[in-house]
């Protein structure tokens, strides 16, 4: 490599040759003096001093769920989408990274150190944690045992939401009955229960219900965007997307066609929808999971930021507001388990594109926008690297050992362990290592690479986000969001409606705060 730095023209240049790749950065040369750095934080302390508390009734609240996203995911994913966009990206900014309140989650289950998205969901939706693998019940419930499950029911803060006059809906990159969304409206002793022919023969003989059935019956859910048509059709019906693929049908055994019992006295057709004279909408996109987003066809399947657009526009025509869940799964933990971190990446990149279109679409006078995830992966990326290097390549300074390359982005285990018979590692350039199918070097070899056990982050704005603080169970996540929105068990919490009059919205306030700045009145 050249590293060519040139200190005496308004920019510094910086060439990096790697391989077949070149990379461009440009760093301002407002960066080399102090006050480049005291007047950005001026401007930040600015900005903290005059944050104020929002004591006001939530109309509205999002829970945007990044399935596996970890703090490390999140910076690399910041990083990415400013080196796309041209910048060395370390000072980039997620839409996440501007909510003003933070706090971190412990995200345990009762019985197991490492969590799964089922007991997680289970706390984070219905506000009690639970067991390793189990659904919208108690941790007296232990995994697969359908018997135990009654009498242990819990309920989400969506079908509470429901009960009390508000719109709601499910979306999701993944199949709509997964561990996530699930736990909205399911009640059930494994998470694995997708269709009646998952069903053990303890939990038929004890009259269980699979998650699709749950999913029409439960509760009355007015947006559902995501995957999992599957589980929704009897045995012998072929899938509508893929009629020549014999091997691609329904999965249920008891002869029910779930989505015309759901569309009894709705509408769907996503792409034809008019929010405005719809008020049930259904989208299944895919028969189990929807495609990662560096392989979704846009003219067949929506974005996550176009399922988070209309189901808001749906949504938000209830006058007593709405609840939303918007998941993406993604398709972020499962390119972590596939050791496939530029898919996870990207992932992280749309679904932080949903947050910004949802903002644009709400108010944070009286909409409550939480970001987190249900826990993290033993995901890192780290070396001695300069300045905008490539978050998939590798470090330009350091000497390996075994005289070879590794990649920045690596994972503890996995099924990108690729140590070779007499002891070596194979040597890895930035050609490869940023390939859509590269698969990131690990130690230990696994079919599929773990979760993590750390504290993962809490990003919140609007009414009472102010309420995440610190570090909290992952359960307490339910709990400020209803009683933010003061339903049950929180219908008593006498907080004022929200006063669109009396207030200025809050990224006018940044956006006068700025101008006042750059005019030096500060």
């Amino acid at each position: 490599f050249q590293v060519p730095f040139t200190l005496n023209l308004l920019t510094i240049k910086v060439f990096l040759f790697n391989f077949k790749n070149i990379f461009y950065i440009s760093l301002t040369d407002e960066e080399l003096h102090a006050s480049y750095w005291n007047n950005k934080a001026r401007l930040a302390l600015h900005t903290a001093l005059n944050v104020q508390p929002n004591l006001h009734k939530a109309k509205n609240v999002i829970l945007f769920l990044g399935d596996g996203m970890g703090v490390p995911t999140v910076t690399a994913a910041r990083i990415l989408k400013g080196q796309l966009a041209g910048h060395s990206g370390e000072e980039t900014s997620l839409v996440m990274d501007t909510f003003p309140h933070l706090a971190l989650s412990k995200t345990y289950n009762v019985d197991q150190q490492m969590p799964d998205s089922a007991g997680t969901a289970t706390a984070y939706l219905c506000g009690v944690k639970a067991n390793y693998g189990t659904l919208g019940v108690t941790a007296a419930t232990p995994r697969s045992n359908c018997n135990a499950s009654y009498g242990n029911e819990v309920t989400s803060i969506l079908h509470r939401s429901k009960k009390a006059g508000k719109s709601v809906g499910i979306v999701t990159t993944t199949r709509v009955q997964h561990a996530s969304p699930g736990a909205s409206y399911a009640h059930s002793a494994d998470r694995g229960w997708y269709s009646d022919a998952d069903l053990t023969p303890e939990a038929l003989q004890n009259d269980c219900r699979d998650i699709s059935y749950q999913l029409v019956h439960n509760t009355e859910i007015n947006v559902i965007l995501g995957g999992g048509r599957q589980y929704m059709f009897p045995k012998n019906v072929q899938d509508p997307e893929y009629p020549d693929d014999p091997i691609i049908t329904g999965d249920r055994n008891d002869g029910q066609n779930l989505v015309v019992e759901w569309l009894k006295n709705k509408k769907a057709q996503f792409d034809k929808v008019n929010p405005k004279n719809t008020d049930f909408l259904m989208g299944l996109f895919e028969p189990k999971d929807c495609r990662y987003e560096l392989d979704r066809n846009p003219s067949l399947d929506p974005s996550l930021s176009e399922m988070v657009e209309k189901a808001i526009k749906i949504l938000s025509k209830n006058p007593k507001g709405f609840f939303l869940f918007v998941e993406d799964k993604g398709r972020i933990d499962h390119g972590h388990h596939s050791g496939n971190a530029k898919r996870s990446f990207y992932e992280t990149i749309e679904f932080d594109k949903a947050i910004g279109r949802a903002a644009e679409l709400t108010s944070e006078l009286d909409t409550l926008s939480i970001v987190t995830a249900d826990h993290s992966h033993v995901f890192a990326f780290g070396g001695y690297s300069a300045r905008g290097n490539p978050v998939l390549g590798n470090p330009l300074k350091q000497s390996m050992k075994d005289k070879k390359h590794f990649t920045m982005a690596v994972y503890g285990n996995g099924p990108g362990y690729q140590i070779g018979p007499n002891g070596t590692r194979p040597d890895v350039n930035a050609s490869i290592s940023m390939s859509k199918y590269y698969l990131q070097q690990a130690p230990v070899p696994l079919d599929s690479e773990t979760h993590g056990i750390e504290d993962v982050a809490i990003f919140a704005k609007g009414p009472m986000s102010h309420l995440f603080h610190g570090v909290q169970e992952q359960n307490y996540i339910a709990h400020v969001m209803a009683y933010a929105s003061c339903v049950d068990p929180y219908e008593e919490c006498k907080l004022p409606d929200p006063n669109h009059a009396a207030s200025i919205h809050s990224s006018l306030v940044l956006v006068i705060m700025g101008v006042l700045f750059y005019l030096g009145t500060f």
